[in-house]
């Protein structure tokens, strides 16, 4: 069923329509007897008047009859159905998906890696500016963008780049562009740590370097590029005793504080792990702490140790000693980003303040050979490691000297319109690094790389997506998740009112570390890092992370799935750290006890901005190191692309199988009439939250009812069902109407086609077979099937229930149905989001999970309530939170039900 106006407001004629003619019709040329020039001329051009006078006047009256039709739309219901019949059939059998996971591929993925991953590229840094420029290039070449004489680079705030996100949802082309923002970084100027004797001179001096080995050519190449040393740590010049403190974490302190130890003017000895850095200087500042050192602990190493005989890397799997994790000091679990410009966009003319959220006390990350050193100032190896507030006799004195100062770091963007234009899918993973990442960021990269190559393809094949898609390449990710938090701050509204869900590479290459509550997260930011893969997830993407996991094969063992691999260990084998085994195998217990196998996310990732301060459904995944694996060196010159290629990912088989996973999630996002968001399983998941903060309160001796909340997570539950059925019965209608359409259009395809062929022999044409796909259906019917033209079709009961009319009536309105459910399961996120935030840390708004106040990755669910029963232990705020969370749920349930 054709409509009669073009992009260029004139009348269509079956002219214009190239359509392959029927066998049926077809006509012998060579043997029909040669007709006069004249008489040919004269009888071809009146029968072709004729056709076309008649055609046109019978289409005006009646394809139009009683519509009034916005003149600026063309639109096709056949082409639309032609080009997505995938919808009327079944899922796993979408063509589309079947091409994409054709494309990622091992040795494609291997050279991207040893591109991107053999260079350093800090933020801020010439090196980054280069890789967001490489980063851009890819994007206009895989996507066919036009290249400008000018690079498309923008400050934040100026109407070019405003524009360019803003006009996402109006654009009909792919488009890549580059935003620059304007934080305060650090960088350092002058380092050191010593010893010192009774007289004030030093007998001990820490290299505070790592040394490089030939065996790994890039290690060696850049082992002084960028020093060891703290993002956002505090400048200063200090001299104190040394004291051991564990991991450095709150009950570490609680527990020294309880047996007296005085931590003024002390300088702290801590190990990474369990809780993020900035927390443990945070810890120890409020104890009166003069600075703090944080070192890498092989007892964390789980059995690849030197104890054990491995030898340490390049040499072997097990820690080099030399090897110092850089990393951000920032309070994280307080605000992320920018600490000059909380809550609003880093442009370059912002208005800065002082800023919360970074230590007031300097620190210096350590090797663990000069930990070791250190340590036999309290009694060495062994017994210097034992939480009993032992003191050093000698003086360690800690020089660190920055240069902070606002630094230009560049976000790179791109978007691939979508049929519904304003229902947007963002992807995203970070691309600066501390030094060269192979892990950390750049095997997420490669597998965002396959991905993006993936979708050229699709599109280079006819494919386009029914959502838009945008893909981001984020910077300074590694100062305190800086470029997303930036543009989520700088887009807010933009996001929320269009953004369905952001897809992360990944925060989970999780390193198995010692933790206070049974297990610890060490958040890393790769897709491979390791042998097992993870995810973390809003509850409502759990069934479609774990069911598109369970159809994609594992990538090293036939017959298995990626979804079998969330229980992959490592190849190496011995005895660990008894304590550190131990917590392991309490993490373990509680893995295996989540209903859907998936956890909820906690913060230390770009996905941060987009859930926790804006209600977008949200997910992260990559493979992760376990006990087993070899020793990953974060954030370390030995994240490199030798240890990639020999430890982590020989054949870089899993960089791939993220790709696959990734790509089919985008997918399914983007092109379901219904989106794939499973309500129901997050208010199941709530039941759970509840029964948690309930558990609590009992050993916490606060008694309190909750029975309030339970009830209005019980109507938030019979809400979410009726929804689940709403789902089913919009998405049947509107399959059912586009079949009866499709199939209706094929049989007036091919009458159409008999009389387009006929005028052509008139005009003496040889009839040609051409590829089937109608040029004018898919960008404009959609717009219509969806709601976003103006198209009214009044007195539809006047008409025949199989009449074109009544049909394209049906079909509209069924969108329309679709259309609000789908509104409904992407504004259930958002429903957790409060204005008012998270008490004493009011940038947090989301009241369902966010980062543990005093573990800054990992989650916390019921954030506000559980931080009531457990730190501030007030039974009046208790009662206010569980006050605050029946309220959202009850006005969930009322959204729900509109």
């Amino acid at each position: 069923m054709v409509v009669l106006l073009d992009p260029e407001k004139r009348p269509l004629t079956p002219m214009d329509v190239e359509i392959t003619p029927t066998g049926k019709h077809g006509l012998e040329h060579g043997g029909q007897r040669r007709r006069s020039f004249s008489h040919c001329w004269v009888f071809r051009c009146a029968t072709f008047c004729i056709v076309v006078l008649f055609y046109r006047i019978w289409g005006f009256f009646h394809e139009n009859r009683g519509k009034d039709i916005d003149s600026s739309m063309l639109w096709n219901t056949e082409g639309y159905a032609r080009e997505h019949e995938h919808y009327i059939g079944h899922p796993e059998e979408d063509r589309f998906e079947r091409l994409f996971l054709t494309v990622p591929d091992v040795d494609v993925a291997l050279a991207t890696s040893r591109k991107y991953a053999t260079i350093s590229h800090l933020a801020g840094s010439p090196e980054g500016y280069d890789s967001a420029k490489t980063i851009l290039g890819l994007f206009q070449t895989e996507f066919n963008i036009d290249i400008p004489s000018e690079l498309p680079v923008f400050p934040a705030g100026t109407p070019e780049s405003r524009n360019a996100t803003l006009g996402i949802t109006s654009s009909t082309a792919p488009s890549a562009w580059i935003d620059v923002y304007y934080p305060v970084l650090n960088t350092p100027l002058e380092f050191s740590l010593q010893i010192l004797d009774d007289d004030g001179k030093a007998v001990w001096s820490a290299d505070l370097l790592e040394q490089g080995d030939e065996r790994d050519p890039e290690a060696a190449k850049y082992a002084d590029a960028v020093p060891t040393f703290h993002g956002f740590s505090k400048g200063g010049d200090i001299k104190g005793q040394l004291i051991y403190a564990n991991y450095g974490s709150k009950e570490d302190f609680d527990k020294l504080a309880a047996a007296g130890v005085n931590f003024t003017g002390k300088i702290v000895l801590a190990r990474y792990g369990a809780n993020v850095r900035g927390l443990k200087i945070k810890a120890a500042e409020e104890l009166g702490a003069a600075g703090l050192i944080m070192y890498s602990d092989p007892r964390d190493d789980g059995v690849v140790t030197v104890s054990n005989g491995y030898a340490p890397y390049p040499a072997g799997p097990a820690r080099n000693p030399t090897a110092v994790q850089r990393g951000s000091v920032q309070y994280i679990s307080v605000y992320p980003s920018d600490p000059g410009t909380p809550s609003t966009p880093a442009y370059e003319n912002a208005t800065r303040i002082e800023g919360w959220n970074t230590p007031n006390i300097p620190s210096l990350p350590l090797s663990w050979a000069n930990a070791a050193r250190l340590l036999e100032e309290i009694g060495g190896t062994q017994e210097g490691r034992l939480l009993s507030g032992r003191v050093s006799e000698r003086t360690i004195k800690l020089v660190n000297h920055l240069d902070t100062k606002v630094t230009k770091i560049y976000n790179t963007m791109a978007a691939i319109p979508g049929h519904i234009a304003d229902e947007v899918v963002m992807i995203g993973n970070h691309r600066d690094a501390w030094v060269m990442g192979a892990a950390d960021p750049t095997s997420g990269t490669v597998s965002m790389h396959e991905v993006i190559r993936g979708f050229a393809y699709l599109l280079n094949n006819g494919w386009k997506p029914l959502r838009t898609i945008v893909f981001a390449s984020w910077d300074a990710e590694e100062y305190g998740v800086i470029g997303s938090t930036e543009y989520g701050e700088d887009f807010g509204d933009w996001i929320t009112n269009n953004v369905v869900s952001y897809l992360n590479l990944g925060e989970q290459g999780k390193a198995f570390v010692l933790g206070f509550s049974d297990q610890l997260w060490q958040f890393l930011d790769s897709s491979v890092a390791g042998s097992r893969w993870m995810a973390s997830a809003s509850p409502s993407l759990a069934h479609l992370i774990r069911q598109t996991a369970q159809d994609v094969p594992h990538p090293t063992q036939p017959g298995k799935t990626l979804w079998d691999a969330r229980d992959d260990e490592g190849p190496f084998e011995g005895i660990g750290d008894e304590e550190f085994m131990a917590s392991y195998a309490a993490s373990e217990l509680k893995r295996h006890t989540l209903d859907i196998g998936i956890e909820p996310l906690g913060s230390g990732s770009d996905f941060t901005v987009f859930l926790q301060h804006l209600g977008v459904a949200s997910m992260d995944q990559s493979f992760a190191p376990t006990p087993s694996d070899a020793v990953f060196h974060y954030h370390s010159i030995y994240d490199s692309q030798h240890w990639q290629e020999q430890y982590a990912d020989p054949g870089f088989h899993r960089h791939v199988a993220v790709a696959r996973h990734l790509g089919l999630l985008i997918l399914r996002l983007t092109d379901a009439i219904i989106l794939p968001l499973n309500t129901t399983q997050y208010v199941l998941e709530l039941h759970q939250y509840l029964d948690h903060a309930e558990m609590i309160a009992s050993t916490a001796s606060i008694e309190h009812d909750f029975s309030a909340v339970r009830k209005a997570i019980n109507h938030l539950q019979s809400a979410s069902a009726d929804l689940d059925d709403e789902k089913k019965e919009a998405e049947m209608c509107f399959r059912d109407l586009l079949g009866k359409l499709h199939r209706r259009g094929s049989c007036r395809r091919r009458k159409f086609r008999r009389v387009v062929d006929w005028i052509k022999w008139l005009f003496g044409v040889r009839p040609h077979h051409r590829h089937q796909h109608h040029r004018f259906g898919p960008n404009y019917w959609t717009d219509v099937a969806f709601g976003t033209a103006k198209i009214v079709v009044p007195d539809v009961h006047e008409r025949h229930h199989r009449s074109p009319e009544f049909l394209v009536h049906n079909l509209i309105e069924a969108a329309k149905r679709v259309r609000r459910a789908n509104q409904k399961l992407i504004a259930f996120e958002r429903g957790f989001i409060s204005k008012e935030g998270i008490r004493n840390r009011e940038w947090y708004k989301h009241l369902g999970v966010a980062p543990g106040l005093w573990l800054g990755y990992g989650a916390t669910t019921l954030p506000g309530l559980v931080e009531a029963l457990t730190v501030d232990k007030n039974a009046a705020l208790v009662e206010h939170e569980a006050n605050r969370l029946r309220d959202i749920f009850e006005k969930m349930s009322v959204e729900l039900r509109r």
